[in-house]
């Protein structure tokens, strides 16, 4: 006789047996850490009950999720494009617009682009920033603010950009967006044209899950903070949200794997609710984008349209526990930030210093990044290929400075320093521990653009041996090797895979120069061999 067994069946199972369950099969590893939250955690949550295109719009401004394909160039499959407008005369501009909606990336000439189009009315948006023009820019958004086009965008995505973390980056961006609300509003613009005059743009890293609660918190602050204002109408309440992929986490070295970060971005920044997207192609840290390029930017969009139809899904993370926990969260941060800047005077008073830091976890290698700061390509050499200097900051900037710089030197003088991987040690030692620090210093001098060799006995003439060894092997292994190399009149400096505690003191005696280990900072270190090797700018 077949049953059917319905969950309301199945006991319920508290959380303290649940939590204990996870930290047992995890052994200690807290349950939160690994994603393991309950319906309890929802508790209090007010916008749960919210449908999309419902206030406050935590899960999605609209009933559908059709964003629209933002490019740099116009052809099948763009909904709309970006057009940078430089030092172009500006009739010539308008007169050779492509037949959709266009961003102006304008610049400081966006005043004199708003201008030119109060007389002749576009589908877009503008990079116009009004807190930097407060004598025009009530008259300048009254003339050229319609339901079609938004001359204001909130470019939050400088700040993600620039390395802030996520709850700064809303905190900055609905911040300004409020400081241009109440400037505009002083100056005889009701709080729905202020508000519908702005188009917010934000930045999307590889942070998925973070991603996709970020774009779901900006809706939710940003509707609170225009309610605050009380315009007439809800819809005002509105954000619209374009979204690029970040610049911020692509690299010049195995430039292909830009093409896995955009991916992703940009799957966050459509599960998200993004009205646009735009895709960085994948080569534009080092030269100008490419056809191919720009064509496979494209089709990485085109993809999840057609093929993943992200765009039949509206909110699809909307009710996972984790996800709108960390709405919540973020959202929580981000409005504890707005207020203290209101409470400093103002975003245009407060100060952002300090804000902008996550340098410090890529020198380490806690963040890593593919093809840079870990599981280098030795062979790859990107010199020859770079065409144009690429002046934004990114994560993977300062493995880059070091890589070029050996390249740079190996141009000049025909030499690449070579480190010699030295797997010695007792011939009954663990053999396991000398191939795993092997490994780890192949990829830790590699990301130098070092030559790294691997053997088990000295060979050559090495610029350095790095001893891959067990902690207790050291005491015995550095004085031979090192007393080795001087005995053949060599003065090659010698380093310790590992940080053997209980003998430092001893091997630092014997000679040993640095030791490399997993908690050493991997920029620094470089940096301070290729200081001690000559190699420079």
């Amino acid at each position: 006789m077949n049953e059917t067994l319905t969950l309301s069946e199945f006991p319920p199972v508290p959380t303290a047996e649940w939590d204990a369950a996870v930290l047992k099969d995890f052994k200690g590893v807290p349950p939160k850490s690994r994603l393991f939250y309950r319906a309890e955690d929802l508790r209090g949550l007010e916008y749960l009950d919210s449908a999309p295109g419902e206030f406050p719009y935590t899960r999605g401004t609209h009933p559908t999720n059709a964003w629209k394909i933002r490019a740099a160039i116009y052809e099948p499959g763009v909904d709309e494009i970006s057009l940078v407008l430089g030092s172009r005369p500006m009739d010539e501009v308008l007169a050779a617009l492509p037949p959709c909606p266009v961003h102006f990336e304008a610049g400081n000439r966006a005043p004199e682009l708003l201008e030119a189009l109060a007389a002749r009315p576009l589908a877009g948006s503008a990079d116009y920033a009004p807190l930097a023009d407060l004598a025009r820019a009530a008259s300048l958004i009254r003339a050229t603010s319609t339901p079609q086009f938004r001359p204001v965008t909130v470019r939050a995505h400088r700040f993600a950009e620039a390395g802030a973390a996520i709850v700064q980056e809303l905190g900055f961006a609905i911040a300004e967006g409020v400081e241009i609300l109440a400037h505009l509003t002083d100056r005889g613009l009701s709080a729905d044209e202020a508000a519908q005059a702005c188009v917010f743009s934000f930045a999307v890293g590889s942070a998925y899950f973070q991603e996709i609660a970020k774009l779901r918190a900006a809706r939710t602050l940003w509707a609170r903070a225009v309610e605050s204002f009380h315009p007439a109408g809800s819809g005002a309440a509105r954000i619209q949200i374009h979204a690029r992929t970040s610049h911020w986490t692509k690299t010049i070295y195995d430039p292909y794997v830009n093409l896995l970060r955009a991916t992703t971005e940009a799957m966050a920044a459509i599960v998200g609710g993004a009205d646009s997207l735009q895709v960085e192609p994948f080569d534009a840290t080092y030269r100008e984008p490419s056809r191919d390029s720009n064509r496979l930017a494209l089709n990485l969009q085109l993809i999840l349209r057609h093929e993943a139809w992200l765009d039949r899904s509206v909110d699809a993370a909307g009710g996972a526990y984790y996800i709108e926990t960390l709405t919540d969260s973020l959202a929580r941060g981000a409005w504890a930030l707005l207020q203290q800047i209101e409470a400093a005077g103002g975003f245009l008073k407060y100060s952002e210093s300090g804000a902008l830091a996550r340098e410090a976890a890529v020198g380490t290698r806690r963040a890593a990044i593919v093809g840079t700061n870990r599981y280098p390509n030795l062979q790859e050499r990107m010199l020859p290929a770079i065409e144009r200097p690429d002046p934004a900051p990114r994560a993977a900037r300062v493995f880059e400075e070091i890589r070029l710089r050996t390249e740079r030197h190996a141009a000049r003088t025909g030499h690449t320093p070579r480190f010699l991987l030295l797997e010695a040690g007792d011939p009954h030692g663990d053999q396991k521990m000398r191939r795993a620090r092997s490994a780890f210093c192949t990829h830790f001098f590699g990301c130098a653009g070092f030559e790294i060799e691997i053997a088990e006995k000295l060979e050559g003439d090495p610029d350095a041996v790095v001893l891959c060894s067990s902690d207790p092997e050291y005491a015995a292994l550095a004085p031979s090797v090192i007393g080795e190399l001087r005995a053949a009149g060599k003065s090659t400096p010698v380093i310790v895979a590992g940080y053997p505690a209980d003998s430092i003191e001893e091997l630092k005696q014997a000679g040993v120069a640095d030791f490399v280990h997993i908690r050493s900072n991997a920029a620094e270190t470089l940096r301070a061999w290729q200081q001690r090797l000559e190699i420079g700018d």
